[in-house]
């Protein structure tokens, strides 16, 4: 029996008695591409939790664009924890009361259990020849990912391209700023969220090339054949860390806190990691890692803190009202 999950149930047992009787259910807000990956953890999470002295639960879940979610439970939505893509919202939350200003030290490596990357996913043969960013801005090609207004997806694909372009036009804004626009240009449609944009793609046969998190390309080729699509990983991406919290308002009134913790726990543990890493989520867990190296192809990463200031500097700079994500979508 996992060794952390089982301290996590005994303290449930052991500890004060809450002033609520502990519910036998909770609500994991989460970002909508993550439907699989969090069914498929919940169903290992109940049996783990009942055999480890905890009593028979129930995981609920809700599924939407990131920003959505963070907007949703404070306007009421009453979910125990978050299972975000970016950190910018669970802020929201604490901004707004809901989520302790603490609760990227709750957990380990900053809360984040795993981690991915903007990638592409492109229909069988690579008919367009795409490979990487610089190929999205192309005349005749139809660029699908979400708005990143409304999306964690979205915000990072705006990032990484930006990461590129940084690099590509040595810094040289007005350069950057024409690249952006002109990729936005090739978009023809901006979803709200990130299984939307894999909807339009490959249901709605929308674009020539799918923007998105590599867990879900990967789930893409898998789930619909490589003989329809092809993952293609750029020469450099950002990294896409999914941050988890205990929306502590709500898990307090509710009596829900020993629960939700020992949810976000499992996540870290060996099983967890084992989870993500078979759903094509990078695990941080360096042997689960290892065992599944080949799933994953190197690509050089940069990350928001080193790239663009952390995300302070990355939402008053770019996507506050009149910032330069602002300046992309009107030069249009």
């Amino acid at each position: 029996m996992n060794k952390l999950l089982a301290t996590a149930v005994a303290l449930v047992a052991l500890g004060s008695a809450p002033a609520l009787a502990q519910p036998t259910d909770l609500l994991n807000a989460s970002y909508d591409i993550a439907r699989e990956l969090f069914e498929a953890e919940n169903a290992a999470f109940v049996p783990a939790y009942a055999a480890a002295g905890g009593t028979t639960v129930t995981i609920n879940q809700s599924h939407a664009g990131s920003s959505a979610q963070a907007r949703a439970i404070l306007e009421g939505l009453q979910a125990d924890v978050v299972t975000f893509n970016q950190v910018l919202d669970v802020e929201r939350l604490v901004e707004g009361g809901f989520v302790g200003a603490d609760w990227a030290e709750q957990f380990p490596n900053n809360a984040s259990p795993f981690y991915s990357l903007p990638a592409f996913l492109v229909r069988a043969g690579n008919p367009k020849g795409i490979e990487d960013w610089g190929d999205l801005a192309e005349d005749g090609v139809q660029v699908i990912f979400p708005n990143p207004k409304t999306s964690g997806n979205g915000r990072y694909t705006y990032l990484a391209a930006r990461a590129w372009a940084n690099e590509e036009f040595a810094g040289d804004e007005a350069q950057v700023e024409a690249f952006l626009t002109k990729l936005f240009a090739n978009v023809p449609v901006f979803e709200t969220g990130g299984r939307a944009a894999t909807t339009a793609f490959t249901e709605r046969q929308l674009g020539d090339v799918l923007v998105t998190f590599e867990a879900e390309v990967l789930s893409v080729v898998e789930q619909l054949g490589a003989d329809k699509y092809e993952a293609v990983v750029p020469s450099v991406s950002l990294l896409s860390e999914f941050p988890v919290a205990i929306v502590d308002k709500v898990a307090d009134a509710r009596g829900s806190r020993e629960l939700a913790k020992a949810y976000l726990d499992f996540l870290f543990t060996p099983e967890g990691q084992e989870i993500a890493a078979q759903r094509f989520h990078r695990p941080i867990d360096e042997a689960v890692a290892a065992a599944h190296a080949e799933s994953f192809p190197e690509v050089r990463l940069v990350n928001v803190d080193e790239e663009f200031g952390g995300w302070d500097a990355v939402n008053s700079e770019h996507f506050a009202e009149g910032g330069l994500l602002d300046n992309v979508f009107l030069n249009q």
